[in-house]
């Protein structure tokens, strides 16, 4: 698949605020992104203006507070889905098409049971959830996060086992907690442990390196195909080094860390 044949579907509901960086996101490594309100999937809207799921290639949640973040963070957003177009975005994931959710939008996948989804492709009810901060507090910070993945991921193909990217976080609910016994352990056996937050020199994350508390450090996890991802902090922001939180003390290069996981989609992609 070229480049400029994947569509993707950003989709938003009312409270959604990072579609922009989102879509903008995929349209820097060639990828046609469409803004598309949940409505138009559901088919509540003017003929012209209803979308297809099916027709897009990737389905990405963007950041932002859907619904004022009533009841759990991403619930209501999750729940609408789920009771208008659950089984649409069943076999959108089931036919391996990837899907990415920051955020707000992580908080989305996991209220969905897209994830961590150890059993079955989509969860009848969530069985993980995104906890309020440690600190209290929203975190609006730079966070060094390290790859931890052993390949199985579709969206950090362009990133070195072991490699620190640079990505600012921006939430006040990303401490991923579950009820699942050996939790953490059961991730790690599946290589659903996409990013860990570290130190800059790469180490054990402390606070404010691990903005949340989060068990082991977690910062984003993948579902057991590796074709779903969500992570709390926000890859779309760093699109260039011009938006990283060191941008003035000179880069190699234009581009920014956040890019490589778009890049990694595209080249996943492009041999589909």
């Amino acid at each position: 698949m070229k480049a400029e044949d994947v569509k993707v579907c950003v989709v938003r509901i009312e409270g959604t605020n990072c579609e922009d960086e989102m879509a903008n996101a995929f349209g820097m490594v060639g990828a046609k992104a469409e803004k598309v309100h949940l409505k138009q999937l559901l088919g509540q809207c003017a003929p012209e203006l209803k979308r297809d799921l099916e027709d897009y290639d990737i389905l990405a949640f963007p950041g932002g507070f859907s619904a004022g973040d009533y009841v759990r963070a991403g619930a209501i957003f999750a729940a609408r889905i789920k009771a208008g177009i659950g089984k649409e975005v069943r076999d959108f994931v089931e036919a391996g098409k990837p899907v990415l959710g920051v955020c707000n939008g992580f908080q989305i996948l996991v209220e969905l049971g897209l994830l961590p989804a150890f059993d079955e492709t989509m969860a009848d009810v969530p069985n993980a959830a995104l906890y309020n901060n440690d600190s209290g507090r929203f975190e609006c910070r730079p966070t060094v996060l390290r790859n931890d993945n052993k390949g199985k991921c579709v969206w950090t193909s362009d990133i070195p086992k072991g490699g620190l990217v640079m990505t600012p976080s921006a939430h006040g609910e990303g401490k991923l907690m579950s009820n699942i016994p050996d939790f953490v352990e059961k991730l790690e056996e599946n290589d659903q442990v996409v990013f860990r937050y570290v130190t800059p020199e790469g180490g054990k994350a402390y606070y404010p390196w691990n903005p949340n508390g989060s068990p082991s450090d977690i910062a984003g996890i993948c579902n057991p195909a590796g074709n779903v991802m969500g992570m709390m902090p926000h890859p779309e922001r760093v699109m260039t080094a011009y938006t990283a939180a060191d941008w003035s003390r000179g880069h190699r290069s234009d581009d920014g860390d956040g890019k490589l996981i778009f890049t990694s989609v595209m080249k996943y992609l492009a041999k589909r």
